[in-house]
């Protein structure tokens, strides 16, 4: 107590403004490392996002180049010997 006391006037409260500016200051030092981690945490989840939509994509061209017409027509025409048939060879059934 006598040292407070022989302490100037106003040293004590400059003292407790000291130590929250250095807290504060602390503060702000680990807010700004957190937010780049997780900015970083965000690109890395942003390039994840972009591979497996470049992957989607490369997806659906393969699928539409499986099932278009003219390939399922030609393979039937080569591997199974199929032919369109003529007109005279349909015929209808009615029951």
């Amino acid at each position: 107590m006598t040292r407070l006391r022989s302490m100037p006037n106003g040293s004590l409260v400059m003292l407790v403004l000291f130590i929250a500016v250095l807290l504060s200051a602390i503060a702000v030092a680990y807010s700004a490392h957190w937010n780049r981690q997780l900015l970083n945490e965000l690109y890395g989840e942003l390039s994840v996002r972009d591979k497996a939509q470049a992957e989607w994509g490369r997806l659906i061209l393969e699928q539409s180049t499986w099932t278009a017409h003219s390939r399922i027509e030609t393979l039937a025409t080569e591997r199974l010997n199929m032919h369109i048939p003529e007109a005279a060879d349909v015929r209808l059934v009615s029951q």
